[in-house]
């Protein structure tokens, strides 16, 4: 069975257009959060990871109707498409596969009185409530006919793309997938609904929210992006001469199987999926899911002194752009894939990991060839997943 490879991405987050704008902020450890004040409630400002670009234009395309998660999504996929020279293929033999959270609860939000008045109703007010709309309409963007599949399984959405895209490849029912994830989730839904649960961190400053790894602060920060990737056979990029960026090696996602709003706090379902993921694999780092969610960082420090103790060091990008929802997946992928091509693992800021003082974390950049990392997702809806990637 052929390999899967990676040989094309895009991405679009806080402080972050392309490839080297994300390299900028990984090498040196840069936050690009912000504070965003919400309208008409005022003093409820809460740090996020915004993004100062719209999308309503890309390629020439028109796209202001289009739900700003799926615009977002485009744009990266755009980007991936002509890294990856996608025009290669044939466009029913390219499948799009992409994941997300919050769907187009913005747009809900935006209109939803609207929807009682027809009238008022925007023509495009189906399209929004169809979260499939998502992948459609990358899928129309980039010129693909081939399988179209919207998937959405919360803060794991990115990798289990990857994962159904793999299968195709092998299986040999297309030569190409674009997968990846998007979420524009900073809406008072998903503001007050994450504050009702009490891990949306509460704090106004910057440089004291969404601290990974630490056990004296709480709570996220909720930031919008876009990562997607390319994915084909090694034999086929070999054949065309396209560079490599890196390997899929394995993908595990399962679900836990809680009641609603409950989680495994004891990590014994995320450790066996990380330990499977692994195998015999002791990667060079850890991509971790650890965010600022107390339950969360816990279950990242016991499957990794469960596994490796001190061997393995273990770092988090989110202090840098918070948390992206279905996003996050693609976006550490990408964030490993140019750890990989560069030399070196990128620190993980704001925390100084109180107590979590027996973790290997990196607090600074840590230049260093990189053959292999494994990146971790948790999601709210009880899903887990790892994914482990190597360098070609």
């Amino acid at each position: 069975m052929d390999d899967i490879v990676i040989t094309g991405y895009g991405i679009k987050g806080p402080g972050i257009s392309d490839k080297n704008s994300f390299l900028h902020v990984l090498e040196n450890g840069i936050c690009t959060q912000s504070i965003y004040n919400i309208d008409n409630q005022p003093d409820s400002s809460i740090v996020a990871g915004l993004i100062d670009d719209h999308f309503q234009e890309i390629n020439g395309e028109d796209y202001k109707r289009y739900p700003r998660s799926v615009r977002m999504a485009i744009a990266a996929a755009v980007d991936a498409s002509a890294m990856a020279k996608l025009n290669y293929f044939q466009p029913q033999r390219i499948a799009v596969i992409m994941g997300t959270s919050a769907g187009a609860i913005l747009e809900i939000e935006q209109y939803s009185m609207n929807f009682f008045d027809l009238r008022k109703t925007p023509i495009q007010g189906v399209s929004y409530a169809d979260t499939h709309t998502l992948s459609g309409s990358v899928a129309e963007a980039i010129g693909s006919c081939g399988p179209a599949y919207t998937l959405t399984t919360g803060c794991t959405a990115s990798l289990d793309a990857v994962s159904i895209g793999k299968l195709l490849l092998e299986n040999g029912i297309v030569d190409a997938c674009i997968v990846g994830g998007t979420d524009a989730p900073l809406g008072q839904w998903t503001i007050n609904g994450f504050k009702k649960l009490r891990i949306l961190s509460k704090e106004t400053s910057i440089e004291q929210a969404g601290v990974p790894f630490s056990t004296e602060h709480r709570g996220f920060v909720l930031s919008e992006g876009a990562g997607v990737i390319v994915l084909e056979r090694k034999q086929t990029a070999i054949d065309r001469n396209q560079q490599i960026y890196g390997k899929i090696e394995r993908v595990v996602s399962r679900n836990e199987a809680q009641k609603l709003l409950r989680s495994d706090v004891t990590g014994k379902h995320m450790l066996s999926v990380f330990q499977e993921t692994l195998g015999n694999t002791v990667p060079t780092y850890i991509n971790s899911q650890a965010l600022g969610i107390e339950t969360n960082d816990q279950i990242e420090r016991f499957i990794h002194n469960e596994t490796f103790g001190l061997e393995v060091p273990i770092t988090s990008i989110k202090g840098m752009i918070g948390h992206s929802f279905g996003a996050m997946g693609a976006m550490q992928i990408i964030s490993s894939l140019l750890s990989m091509e560069y030399g070196f693992i990128p620190p993980t800021i704001k925390t100084k990991g109180i107590g979590f003082e027996e973790l290997p974390i990196v607090y600074e950049t840590r230049y260093q060839t990189v053959e292999s990392v494994c990146i971790t997702n948790h999601g709210s809806s009880g899903n887990n997943a790892c994914l482990l990637m190597t360098h070609i």
